[in-house]
C-alpha cells in the first residue's frame, strides 16, 4: 500500500471564516517505509495570518509574498496524493482545508479529496488505544519514543516527517520494514522495487531446515508482545501457535 503522510498550515481557522492553507507537507510510505519522496510547499494565502496562529508556526505575512497561490500547485499536489493512502493527524482540519481549496478553484471533482484517497486519522487511532489521555503529537512523541525535540514551532514537511516515525511505531514499531532493494528511485518515481530472486537449477536444489535456537525464540516472543502492545491486538502469529 501506497501510503502518504500529511499535514497542512493555514492561516487560522475555522475554514468556514474564510482561512487558507499556506503550507503543505507530505512525506511518502510504501511498505511501512520513509521512501525519501515527499511534497513540500508554502503558499500565498490571499489573506492575512491571523497573530494566533503566527505564535504556532512562525509562518510570516512577509515570508508568504511571493510564494505561489494554490491554483498553481494544485494538479501536482492532487498527482501527488491521489489514490493513496493519506495519514493525518486530526484529519478533520486537514480535509476540510484541502477540499476548500479546491473548491476556491471551481475543481468540484476534486472538492470531496476522499472520493480519490483513503484517511487514516491518527488521533482518532490514539484515543481509541490511549482513551482519557492526552494524544497531541508531542504527547505521542513522548509515549513512543519519537525524537521531536527539533519541533519548536508547527511546520507541515516537519510534522508530517514526526508524524510518520509515531504512525509506524503505533502500528508495530517496524518503521523500516521493507521487501525493496536498495535502488529505490532507479528510474521508478521513487517507488522501492523488489530484490530479484535467484534460484538453483532443479538438480541442485534441496531444503534446508535451519530451527531457531532457543535466544531466538525469546527474542521472537518479546517482539510479538511489543506488536501487541502497539496495535491493540494480538498478532497473527500468537492467534495460529493454537
Amino acid at each position: 500500500m501506497r501510503s502518504v503522510v500529511l499535514d497542512t498550515e493555514t492561516t487560522g481557522m475555522p475554514v468556514t471564516d474564510g482561512h487558507r492553507i499556506i503550507e503543505i507537507g507530505c512525506v511518502e510510505v510504501i511498505g511501512r517505509r520513509l521512501t525519501g519522496r515527499h511534497y513540500h510547499v508554502y503558499l500565498q494565502p490571499d489573506r492575512e495570518v491571523d497573530e494566533g496562529a503566527i505564535a504556532v508556526h512562525g509562518i510570516t505575512n512577509e515570508f508568504l509574498a511571493d510564494k505561489p497561490r494554490f491554483r498553481e500547485v494544485a494538479d501536482e499536489f492532487f498527482e501527488f496524493i491521489r489514490d493513496a493512502q493519506l495519514v493525518i493527524h486530526n484529519a478533520a482540519f486537514d480535509i476540510g482545508f484541502i477540499n476548500n481549496e479546491f473548491a476556491l478553484l471551481g475543481q468540484q471533482e476534486r472538492a470531496e479529496i476522499t472520493d480519490h484517497c483513503t484517511v487514516l486519522d491518527t488521533l482518532l487511532m490514539a484515543r481509541e488505544r490511549h482513551p482519557g489521555q492526552r494524544n497531541s503529537l508531542d504527547a505521542l512523541c513522548k509515549r513512543y519514543g519519537v525524537d521531536n525535540s527539533g519541533r519548536d514551532l508547527h511546520g507541515a514537511l516537519l510534522d508530517a516527517e514526526i508524524l510518520a516515525d509515531v504512525w509506524l511505531t503505533m502500528t508495530g514499531g517496524q518503521t523500516n520494514l521493507s521487501l525493496a532493494g536498495d535502488g529505490a528511485d532507479a528510474g521508478n518515481g521513487g517507488r522501492p522495487q523488489p530484490s530479484p530472486i535467484r534460484r538453483l537449477p532443479a538438480d541442485r536444489q534441496r531444503t534446508i531446515v535451519l530451527r531457531a535456537s532457543d535466544a531466538e525464540m525469546a527474542a521472537h516472543a518479546a517482539r510479538l508482545a511489543v506488536i501487541e502492545k502497539a496495535s491493540g491486538a494480538a498478532p497473527l502469529w500468537t492467534q495460529l501457535d493454537g
